[in-house]
């Protein structure tokens, strides 16, 4: 009961250093708490306790409170929940920043790869493209066939991805996990460089696994609140089933006009 009564420091039960160094509402432990003028703080590390301590008076208020730092909210959900969708509305009403990580991540490689990358699951077959190109290089005479190649080898060589590109890549088409280093890239500035740090945002689809989770913690980037939108199965397969089936058909559809020029380019090789 003493213990309740004891007047709390600005910061109440977030730690100061935290919040002064990094701009970010990290939860204090009572382990890492200190005394000064009369008033409890409560600490996230020692290492911040101490750092407080040899300086206490650059962490409390003075003329003003203390400003607290923007509204951060982690939104996730299985997919087809529809995160994006009320993103953007919590986005709009609060004037914060709607961040759709994937969409992100596709953003930042989409200058090299030309196209948006489709996990293995979505990609189309490209079996009878190859057949089809195989075929035309046989129609084709050598001096041709070669300049071909060589303009190839040129384009592979412009598109060559860096390591941390080939790291966003993986993870989009199969789901490889990100590396620490990748995400400190990526990550580290919405917490912590502008317009992000002093307007907030909603990260629509992050964290998306316990590593990522657990990244985030080993980092101190705590979001305010974290919310999760558990939806039926069955409205879930109504939103995604009508896309997979339309996309289904055009597979179908190109599947027929390639088999027809497979047809096609065989017919005039006999010839």
């Amino acid at each position: 009961i003493k213990e309740k009564k004891r007047h709390m420091g600005d910061t109440k039960h977030f730690c100061p250093v935290s919040l002064k160094e990094n701009f970010v509402l990290y939860p204090g432990l009572y382990d890492h708490a200190a005394k000064y003028q009369e008033k409890m703080y409560y600490f996230s590390t020692p290492e911040h306790r101490d750092k407080f301590l040899k300086n206490p008076e650059e962490y409390v208020a003075h003329n003003e409170p203390i400003q607290a730092p923007p509204l951060r909210v982690c939104l996730i959900g299985a997919h087809g929940a529809g995160k994006t969708i009320c993103a953007r509305q919590v986005a709009d009403k609060l004037g914060i920043f709607h961040i759709q990580f994937e969409e992100y991540l596709q953003e930042l490689i989409l200058p090299k790869t030309k196209e948006k990358v489709e996990s293995h699951f979505d990609e189309e077959p490209e079996e009878d493209d190859n057949k089809i190109l195989k075929l035309s290089q046989e129609l084709e005479d050598f001096s041709q066939a070669m300049t071909k190649t060589e303009k190839t080898e040129k384009s592979k060589q412009e598109v060559k991805l860096t390591p941390e590109e080939e790291a966003i890549k993986a993870n989009l088409m199969d789901k490889d996990p990100l590396p620490p280093e990748v995400l400190d890239n990526i990550v580290l500035d919405w917490w912590t460089k502008e317009p992000f740090r002093s307007t907030g945002f909603i990260l629509d689809g992050f964290p998306r696994t316990s590593d990522e989770v657990q990244y985030l913690s080993e980092r101190g980037l705590c979001p305010d609140v974290a919310v999760y939108i558990q939806v039926e199965e069955s409205d879930v397969l109504d939103r995604l089933f009508p896309p997979c089936l339309q996309k289904w058909k055009e597979r179908q559809h190109k599947k027929l006009e390639n088999t027809k020029k497979l047809k096609d380019l065989k017919a005039k090789i006999r010839v």
